[in-house]
């Protein structure tokens, strides 16, 4: 299998960046002019000894600001295990480094421009969750990886990577388009991925649990939901489980995605903002198109709907359940459970209820198993794809469940379980079991809405206690602050970081520049005048309490008005993103 370039030198001048590929045997030498922006293959005499040089992990790739084109290098890893003999490292640090030495030659506004853009940039490589493996393709799974063609292990990293979890394909554009480059860069997933040795009878097994977050779509959690016209659902995630024994393997694959059909839920600072089914456009297509792929690439579907079957989620489970009927394909089975309603009042113990009840169709899926002596002896014919409204909370703790029983089997079958021993009652292992899954909630949490995971005392105890509750309250709240007034701009990041938006050097303004409406600035501060008097009323008390009590009235009726005004234009006051398709924010 081809293999990328682990270690680097970084050395620049004034004229051109040299990477230098440092291990062992090697001679090459990348060459980018930072005029041209031309990349060219040299060797190590080429390197000029005038140069500042620097050891980089990696090249995350280039990208096109208003200063001009930025280099993107990993300056810091960390390793998180081995995966069949391979290292996976997680990015760390990383640094952007512009082409140009000055930006003299920019007004003020559009430095102004610029340094936001960075800001971006910075703001998504900053989230918590990239990972790369150099000799290893970490974008696909176990199975996907068996049943490949000798062509398909001739190819380079970038060549043979799934482009649904390849983070940094845009970034890449210009080494990919060169083949003699393909060894500087590889491909970079974005997720979770936890590595554990376990020990259960004396017997020492690796435990993997690997989450590829899909770059189609990809976004914050009210401005993203729902597909797009190529049925590219928001939120998808790949969940694998990998569990190592004696050379011999077994992985397990589920999915998590948006309901897939047009809807939105654009945030206009209530609480919950009520889910909106588009009218305007054919469901169908979309939908089927998602499910294709979906069958094409997992096989059969079972979809978990955990959403609930009562208020404003109510209308999104029975346009799911008509769709799923209407395309009458035997592959797809769509089963309903209302997870709040069914576990209210701590009632946890009935989540046992779905995963009796799709016992039997686990059983037929199976999983993808490899012998010590590397031959496959079974495949997963199948995949659960659950969804809850944000495909985070709910999702996670049904998902660590059917992982559970999967699991469950896989040891019985290489011998680490003996027979009757089930893995509940291993309390060591239950612990790192429960607490990865929990971990994982989380990353997938913060990368979509912003904050941990709610429900993860479940996850990590088995039972749901009030101090989980709590925290899901200070959770909540946090979310609510970020979906309101924070979330545009993450957005807007990752769309420039994934190539949704590409900035124009000649464009005179940007997006960026879209001019607030006069309620944006007015409003909010005549509420806060108008609480501020009504405060210093109550404390500062006029010559009679009717006096005192006239002017409390008079400002606490302005700031009520006044926020009722602000909460009816909701979508005004709540920070929207400026760069995005119009597609995305329908």
């Amino acid at each position: 299998m081809a293999t990328a370039y682990e270690r680097f030198n970084l050395h620049a001048t004034p004229e051109k960046f040299y990477i230098e590929a440092c291990d062992d045997g090697a001679n090459d030498v990348l060459v980018i002019d930072r005029v041209s922006t031309e990349m060219t293959l040299a060797g190590i005499k080429d390197i000029p000894p005038s140069g500042v040089t620097r050891p980089i992990c990696g090249i995350m790739g280039t990208i096109r600001l208003v200063a001009g084109m930025y280099l993107i290098v990993i300056t810091r890893k960390r390793k998180v295990g081995d995966l069949i003999g391979h290292t996976v490292w997680k990015a760390v640090e990383f640094d952007v480094i512009s082409y140009k030495k000055t930006i003299l030659h920019l007004t003020d506004t559009q430095m102004q421009d610029n340094k936001t853009f960075l800001t971006m940039i910075s703001n998504v490589l900053n989230t918590d969750g990239f990972y790369f493996c150099t000799d290893y393709d970490l974008t696909h799974t176990q199975q996907r990886l068996s049943n490949t063609s000798s062509d398909f292990q001739e190819m380079s990293l970038l060549e043979r990577a799934d482009q649904r979890f390849m983070w940094n394909g845009n970034l890449l554009r210009e080494i990919i388009s060169q083949p003699e480059l393909h060894k500087f860069a590889f491909p970079v997933i974005h997720g979770f991925i936890v590595m554990k040795p376990c020990c259960i009878n004396g017997k020492v097994f690796e435990w993997i649990l690997i989450s590829r977050r899909s770059c189609f779509r990809a976004g914050v959690r009210y401005y993203v939901r729902g597909i797009d016209s190529e049925g590219h659902a928001a939120n998808f995630v790949e969940t694998e489980q990998i569990v190592q024994y004696n050379n011999a393997r077994a992985s397990f694959v589920q999915t998590r995605g948006s309901m897939p059909f047009f809807w939105s839920q654009r945030p206009n600072l209530k609480y919950k903002p009520k889910p909106q089914i588009s009218t305007e456009t054919n469901h169908m297509d979309g939908f089927k198109r998602h499910f294709e792929s979906q069958v094409l690439i997992y096989g059969k579907q079972v979809i978990l709907n955990l959403v609930n079957q009562k208020g404003s989620e109510l209308p999104l489970e029975q346009a799911f359940a008509k769709m799923v009927n209407g395309m009458e394909n035997g592959l797809i089975k769509y089963i309903a459970f209302d997870f709040h309603k069914e576990c209210s009042k701590m009632r946890w113990h009935r989540l046992q209820i779905l995963v009796d009840a799709v016992s039997d169709m686990q059983d037929e899926f199976g999983y993808f198993m490899v012998s010590s002596d590397g031959k496959v002896t079974s495949e997963q014919s199948g995949t659960f794809r659950s969804n809850c409204m944000d495909c985070l909370d709910r999702t996670n703790v049904i998902q660590s469940l059917l992982a559970r029983r999967s699991l469950q089997s896989q040891l019985q079958r290489m011998g680490v379980l003996h027979v009757g021993q089930k893995i509940e009652e291993q309390a060591d292992f239950e612990k790192i079991y429960k607490n990865a899954w929990a971990d994982n909630a989380n990353a997938c949490a913060k990368q979509y809405a912003g904050t941990g995971a709610l429900k993860t005392d479940f996850t990590r105890t088995g039972k749901r206690t009030h101090w989980g509750l709590v925290m899901d309250g200070w959770n909540s709240m946090i979310r609510y602050y970020k979906n309101n007034f924070s979330d545009g701009f993450r957005q807007d990041s990752i769309d420039l970081f994934l190539g949704n938006y590409t900035v124009d050097e000649t464009d005179g303004l940007t997006p960026l520049h879209a001019q607030k409406d006069w309620k944006f600035l007015l409003l909010p501060v005549i509420m806060v005048v108008a609480f501020s008097m009504c405060i210093i009323c109550l404390l500062m008390a006029g010559d009679t309490w009717t006096e005192t009590l006239a002017y409390v009235l008079f400002w606490g009726m302005a700031s009520a008005l006044t926020a009722a005004v602000i909460v009816v234009n909701g979508r005004e006051f709540v920070d929207a993103p400026k760069l995005v398709q119009k597609e995305k924010m329908d």
